[in-house]
């Protein structure tokens, strides 16, 4: 480590300085290894999550909408896991909140719109809090890391262990259905194959009312009269979080998937990729040229609560340095694609768009289909799971944390 500098000479700090120096900035701190720091000098435009930025001319705009994302990194000093397990999820914990990241895009989507923007210091909407509030490092908040590790145990994960981007999924789509508040309907796709009847079937929600008691819906019913159908009690869109978790390669990304990847970031109802490189999770929120954009959840910062007022200090949940890229080539070919369709229109125009942009590759890298495959059981919403953590093993310091395995295999899941 670099010696501090004072009136020219080297000062050789106490080890209680340095820790103190450290944690007081350990929101500015990161380890940049092969990473690129600074945009270049370039008339590319740059992709953030469905939105284009002119790099030479709106770099300030650009900068504006990455930080507006909520960042979510570790974090010490939370009440442990399960009353006995880790206070700390350093070293564990960065697929959690990565996954963390893209729910909270979509969240912001469905209560503030993509056009939302976050200054700091600045009062924000009841919503925007009340988002934040879902993911505070408490057992009693409905996605946070606390509910995401115990959650992961009918995974198969111990409490403690890394996550990959399939299993991070599985918990999103599971602590949903608690979730009463966002009412969203979380789709995971299988076998690389987004079935659009099963996606219709599970959105598609009919509101109880008396008069429609005994009525039967119209056998169709398109976006433009959905909202009309709406308020005679047809069925309403239950907003869509669709998880798309993909292999796109062996031991590294197969470079004919790269422009379809590219293309999704693109779309408006992107929520960008989970992924990064072994046992090194990042949140792909878009891209310049070959280069991916990310945010990275690798800076350990303390436990933020909820302040006396009833709001959260949210300083610490903005990631205001400049963001980071990796080459499109360097990625771990475990991937989960995500985006959001407020409305069912929403989810239309993202069909088309696949049809029109990934599914005319040669080799794509899912599949759409229209109908339930007819060699698959039968399609059935999920239901709110009888939730325990009985048997969890829960971890009493980092250092237990040797003792698991934390390479993740792509896994594909059965029927």
């Amino acid at each position: 480590m670099e010696s501090v500098m004072q009136a020219g000479k080297p000062k050789i700090m106490a080890l209680a300085d340095l820790v103190s120096v450290l944690s007081k900035y350990e929101n500015q701190i990161t380890i940049f290894t092969d990473y690129l720091e600074e945009f270049p000098d370039t008339d590319e435009l740059v992709w953030i999550l469905g939105k284009q930025h002119l790099l030479k001319t709106e770099k300030s705009k650009l900068l504006s909408d990455i930080s507006a994302r909520l960042w979510f990194t570790y974090r010490r000093k939370f009440s442990p896991i399960g009353g006995t397990g880790p206070s700390s999820d350093a070293g564990w914990g960065c697929m959690l909140r990565c996954g963390q990241m893209m729910l909270a895009q979509a969240l912001i989507c469905r209560h503030l719109g993509r056009d939302w923007n976050w200054e700091k210091q600045k009062e924000q909407p009841k919503e925007y809090q009340r988002i934040l509030q879902c993911f505070l490092d408490r057992k009693d908040c409905c996605y946070s890391i606390h509910q995401m590790a115990q959650m992961g145990v009918g995974e198969g994960k111990s409490i403690g262990e890394w996550f990959g981007p399939n299993t991070v999924a599985q918990v999103l789509k599971k602590l949903a259905l608690f979730d009463e508040w966002n009412s969203l309907a979380v789709y995971v796709s299988m076998d690389n194959t987004v079935v659009i009847e099963d996606i219709k079937k599970m959105c598609c929600i009919l509101p109880l009312s008396a008069d429609t008691a005994g009525e039967s819906p119209p056998s169709s019913l398109n976006a433009s009269n959905r909202s009309k159908s709406t308020s005679a009690g047809w069925p309403a869109w239950k907003p869509l979080l669709l998880i798309v978790p993909l292999r796109l390669g062996i031991n590294q990304i197969n470079p004919v998937y790269v422009d379809a990847f590219k293309e999704c970031f693109k779309m408006p109802q992107s929520l960008g990729a989970l992924g990064g490189k072994p046992n090194n999770a990042y949140y792909f929120i878009g891209f310049l040229g070959d280069e991916l954009i990310f945010l990275d959840p690798h800076t350990t910062q303390t436990f933020v609560d909820t302040e006396e007022n009833g709001t959260v200090d949210d300083q610490t949940f903005h990631c205001l340095q400049s963001p980071q890229r990796m080459n499109i080539l360097n990625l771990d070919p475990s991937v989960a694609l995500g985006f959001f369709c407020k409305e069912e229109k929403d989810f239309d125009s993202w069909c088309s768009l696949v049809q029109k942009e990934i599914l005319k590759e040669n080799l794509r890298m899912f599949e759409l289909v229209q109908k339930h495959p007819s060699h698959w059981p039968p399609f059935i919403p999920p239901a709110k799971p009888e939730v325990t953590t009985t048997g969890a093993e829960f971890i009493d310091s980092t250092e237990q944390l040797e003792e698991f395995d934390l390479e993740e295999d792509f896994e594909i899941l059965s029927v």
